[in-house]
């Protein structure tokens, strides 16, 4: 299938206004929180010492690090997809993060909160260098809460089968 054929059922298949729908509940616990201050180096006491937090934090409990609730894109958009990240490859290649054009933290996450995604399509197009890239309007909601805590316009390239 030449470029161009491939684009055009790529955009039939991935259209704009699509809405995808939400991910499952994941529940972020105090060990989630902790590994990624671990991963990234950063030990911040409001994310990682709940003694600290209970006595300092404005929010009384420990709360998700904002890349810790990024971070998990992937697997919502999985979930809503009903996919899996195990190196799924569909007929239109391997979907890559390609990046974020807009990102704003609106609320914490506070400890052992659940938060699931909700997902649609803003924007399929073929970039300068021919390659297929989605853009997805995200938004992760927590259980119970009406201000979302995230929402961001994530961008995806699709690769090319080998």
């Amino acid at each position: 299938m030449d470029t161009s054929s491939l684009s055009q059922k790529i955009q039939e298949s991935y259209p704009v206004g699509r809405e995808i729908g939400f991910s499952p509940w994941i529940k972020v616990d105090q060990a989630m929180i902790t590994k990624i201050g671990e991963s990234t180096l950063d030990p911040d006491p409001m994310h990682i010492n709940t003694e600290w937090a209970k006595d300092n934090s404005p929010y009384g409990e420990t709360i998700a690090f904002g890349f810790l609730t990024s971070s998990l894109l992937t697997n919502m958009l999985h979930g809503a997809l009903g996919t899996t990240n195990a190196g799924d490859v569909s007929e239109f290649g391997y979907f890559m993060n390609y990046g974020m054009d807009y990102l704003r933290f609106l609320a914490p996450v506070p400890v052992n909160s659940r938060i699931r995604g909700q997902f649609s399509i803003l924007e399929s197009r073929v970039d300068k260098k021919g390659r297929n890239v989605l853009k997805y309007a995200c938004q992760v909601v927590i259980e119970n809460e009406e201000q979302p805590a995230m929402v961001a316009e994530w961008l995806a390239i699709l690769m090319p089968h080998k």
